[in-house]
């Protein structure tokens, strides 16, 4: 373990974090190997914690970017006046792994009262090579580096299984007859893959069937129960006599190619699952330790064979069940005293720390003039359309306005407002106009540039520009839309963005079936936004107005709060007005029958159009039959005119070769 980290860690008190820091405490600790149980424990100090809220966290944080490390830990600590030791450094690379590391190593692990070196050695021989197979393996031909560190050369490469297991049972008392003497400080190593006996590159092995798993980082006895928890399919553990285990790991591979897919698929589970290994390891010829010497007066012995599952295929079978990355099951009762605490509102009424946010509306709503207004309003910490902000710090991802009128925007929608600009530091604008790629290969970039940043939200326009699949389809969309979870879950912000309006009248849809593509857009969000434009009355257009003006509403669906109050708003270039005199409460929405008779005396209800075509009809009606030209002239419209007000009539009328007939002549 680092001392110098842990020592760090102790000086940073958990209760003074915000969420993005307390992250950014466990993303180090793993990136670093520590267990999950170190930030647990750590984290305990804080009123805020919750049980199992560590490690639902912990198995989210999957590398992606430029990984946090333990420097963020050190320097968190400098800052609150921890002075850094030195000298204490625990971790190990590969070549320290090969020097005695002190009786420590086996703290919570002891080797076996009796040992049989040659049958330690015979039973790893068998278990992993046929007896023909060539054997690589390094006792005397081992050399110093200009650190005084020992390290091993090629050794021997051509001697089968068969030869040496024959000899070692003809000696059993003297290993060194069989595999030749080596130095007590340094041990001996073996290759677990077979070769061709002409070298010990990874081109010479011959048979790709186990893989090398170690940790320098965990405990011994550790590193021992999470390798049989997790089932991996071990032919063979051997104590390093040092401070790891070595498990050679069946994999089963057909060739290279595939058997380094299956390592890196190997040792992602294992960080997964928040054991740090060494991947030096990753080589089919990569030297292990050799069970039967000894090292500095401790054993490199056999601990167990064929444990876990039997095969490569087998273990994957399990692993279905441990590696889909679902958080644990949790009761309802651990929380019915202790209920966790609820993320702070952003926006009042609306929108939590975290959550995310879609903005909707047709073309002319001035969507990113209103976004920027939020960013402003975030910042500053003022009323956003009448809903008072939490005051934080915003990035604004500028995928579609050229990056000088982006700012120049802001400026003047800060004039606008008439508020001076106090607190500009707390908007950050990263332009990609010209730079924006799709959407799931931007947030791993988004969120690395923004760890350590402290940002509250982050509020992405538009989407549009970094849409991928099918926004009519739900399943891609659904894919879509996961990436905004993730930059939520990744940088503990809110996440905020806008989408346009499908095609048509969107007056008689409800607010959350406007948004374009996939009903997956409205129903993702935690609160869900929408602008449509109001039908103003003559009386209204002409003198409350100059005539630059447009009328809004603003609807919701929200998942964390009752639906708010509609919102009616001017939009004024450059910003948007809340109506706070009632002038608008009464404008219907455009796209609506009430908007089109607002200023058309001649538009008629339902009701009235059939009653005028029935009126029409029976006052030309002299055999039962009128024509649709009759109609026409009759009623002072058009053909086309007519034949949409029969479709409207139902089966009341029949329409056969231009002549419309009484269905029921009857029933009047």
């Amino acid at each position: 373990m680092d001392n110098h980290i842990l020592s760090a860690l102790k000086a940073i008190d958990v209760s003074t974090l915000s969420r993005a820091d307390w992250i950014a405490v466990g993303m180090a600790l793993k990136e670093e190997g520590y267990p999950c149980s170190i930030w647990d424990d750590w984290s305990r100090n804080d009123s805020r914690y919750h049980p199992g809220e560590c490690e639902r966290k912990w198995n989210s944080f999957h590398g992606s970017g430029t990984p946090v490390k333990g420097g963020t830990i050190v320097q968190m600590a400098k800052d609150r006046g921890w002075t850094p030791f030195g000298g204490e450094d625990g971790c190990m690379n590969w070549d320290d792994a090969i020097e005695y590391d002190g009786e420590d190593g086996f703290n919570g692990f002891a080797p076996p009262d009796a040992w049989s070196p040659a049958a330690d050695l015979i039973t790893y021989l068998e278990l992993l090579f046929d007896a023909d197979d060539r054997v690589g393996y390094v006792t005397n031909d081992v050399w110093q580096d200009a650190e005084g560190k020992w390290l091993p050369s090629k050794g021997v490469y051509d001697r089968t299984a068969g030869e040496l297991i024959a000899s070692l049972k003809k000696y059993p008392d003297d290993l060194g007859a069989t595999v030749g003497d080596w130095k007590p400080e340094v041990g001996a190593w073996i290759r677990f893959n077979p070769l061709d006996g002409d070298g010990v590159k990874n081109e010479n092995i011959t048979k790709f069937r186990f893989a090398l798993v170690e940790s320098d980082t965990l405990p011994v006895a550790e590193q021992d129960i999470v390798f049989r928890k997790l089932e991996l399919p071990i032919a063979a553990l051997v104590h390093s006599g040092g401070k790891s285990l070595h498990a050679i790991v069946r994999v089963d591979a057909e060739n290279y190619d595939e058997y380094r897919k299956r390592v890196e698929f190997l040792y992602d589970f294992l960080e997964k699952n928040g054991v740090s290994i060494d991947k030096q390891n990753r080589n089919p010829s990569r030297l292990s330790r050799m069970p039967g010497v000894t090292r500095n007066g401790n054993r490199q012995y056999l601990i167990a064979t064929n444990i876990g599952r039997k095969s490569w295929v087998d273990w994957l079978d399990f692993v279905e069940g441990v590696s889909d990355e679902l958080p644990d099951m949790v009761s309802l009762d651990i929380f019915k005293d202790n209920p966790p605490e609820l993320p702070e509102e952003l926006i009042t009424g609306i929108l939590r720390r975290g959550h995310k946010m879609l903005i909707s509306g047709s073309s002319k709503a001035g969507k990113s003039f209103l976004l920027m207004e939020l960013c402003i309003a975030i910042a500053e910490g003022k009323p956003w359309l009448g809903f008072q902000c939490k005051k934080g710090r915003v990035l604004y991802v500028n995928l579609e306005i050229d990056p000088a009128s982006a700012i120049n925007r802001f400026l003047k929608i800060y004039e606008a407002l008439g508020l001076p600009i106090k607190n500009a530091d707390s908007i950050v604008v990263w332009n990609l106009r010209g730079h924006a790629v799709p959407l799931d290969q931007l947030v791993p970039k988004l969120i690395r540039r923004v760890r350590n940043q402290h940002f509250d939200a982050i509020v992405i326009d538009p989407i549009y520009k970094v849409i991928t699949g099918d926004e009519n389809n739900a399943s891609e969309m659904g894919a879509f839309c996961n990436q905004f979870d993730k930059i939520c879950t990744e940088t503990g912000c809110s996440t905020i963005y806008c989408h346009h309006h499908s095609k048509g009248a969107q007056g008689m849809k409800k607010a959350m079936d406007r948004a374009s593509g996939s009903g997956v857009f409205a129903r993702d969000p935690d609160a869900q936004l929408d602008m449509i434009q109001l039908e103003l009355s003559e009386d209204i257009a002409n003198n409350v107005r100059d005539g630059n003006e447009t009328a809004w509403r603003l609807e919701s669906s929200l998942r964390e709060f009752p639906n708010i109050t509609p919102v009616n708003f001017w939009f004024e270039y450059p910003i948007h007005k809340v109506d706070d005199k009632g002038t608008l409460g009464a404008m219907p929405a455009q796209g609506t029958p009430q908007a089109g008779r607002l200023n058309n005396p001649k538009s008629k209800t339902p009701d009235d159009a059939a009653d005028e075509f029935r009126t029409a009809f029976s006052a030309l009606d002299m055999d039962g039959k009128v024509t649709v030209k009759d109609m026409a002239e009759y009623m002072g419209v058009i053909d086309k005119t007519v034949y949409a007000r029969l479709k409207k009539m139902g089966d009341e009328f029949t329409l056969d070769k231009g002549v419309i007939t009484k269905t029921n002549p009857e029933n009047g």
